[in-house]
């Protein structure tokens, strides 16, 4: 059998967020994941919230290696992946109920994140949820020292990359009438940040 793709954060995470996305999904929601990655967050999410329907994605360049654990899995309530990108709209065709993405916004440049959110916004139901993991930095300081080196080796890979400001990402989900409901301190300097689609 092919070696599952496997993150150790991922594997750490996972619990500490579901705990906070029970508290903001429902029975029957229709849940989109943006930049599955590795596929253990869908996993789990969809083994544990089993009377939700979860759509995982990502690039089209990860999307097969994303399948790889789901299809193991077996879940009736978790299908194949599709390919998401950000930039390319529309980007599927239904409206989610839900939108869940970890660990993408500082891997994204700075116009693709500006993309998650007006995309995000369009396609939403009104009174959808949108919850995202990840570093921040607040009034332009970073959290910790560790998160200022984690920046730094981003920007030294990729320069367009890099951990964003909250008041920023808020300013962004706003413009796309997300109106911010909760910033949750996470284990390993991370947040997760929640926001409803207003009506």
């Amino acid at each position: 059998m092919q070696e599952l793709p496997f993150s150790q954060a991922s594997e750490n995470n996972k619990q500490v967020i579901l705990e906070i996305l029970k508290r903001h999904l429902k029975d029957g929601d229709q849940v989109l994941e943006l930049a599955g990655g590795t596929g253990q967050h869908a996993v789990h999410f969809a083994t544990k919230l089993s009377n939700l329907h979860w759509q995982s994605s990502d690039i089209p360049s990860n999307v097969d290696s994303l399948n790889l654990r789901i299809a193991v899995a077996e879940l009736a309530n978790l299908p194949k992946a599709i390919s998401i990108d950000v930039n390319h709209s529309p980007w599927c065709s239904y409206k989610p109920t839900a939108i869940f993405s970890a660990n993408s916004l500082h891997i994204m440049s700075a116009g693709s994140v500006e993309n998650f959110f007006k995309g995000a916004g369009e396609l939403l139901q009104t009174d959808g949820t949108l919850a995202v993991y990840g570093p921040f930095k607040y009034a332009g300081e970073f959290t910790t020292a560790s998160n200022k080196d984690f920046d730094y080796r981003l920007k030294d890979r990729d320069s367009m990359s890099g951990i964003r400001d909250f008041e920023w990402i808020k300013e962004l989900a706003a413009q796309a009438n997300l109106t911010f409901i909760e910033d949750n301190a996470m284990p390993a300097n991370n947040q997760l940040l929640v926001w409803k689609k207003a009506k």
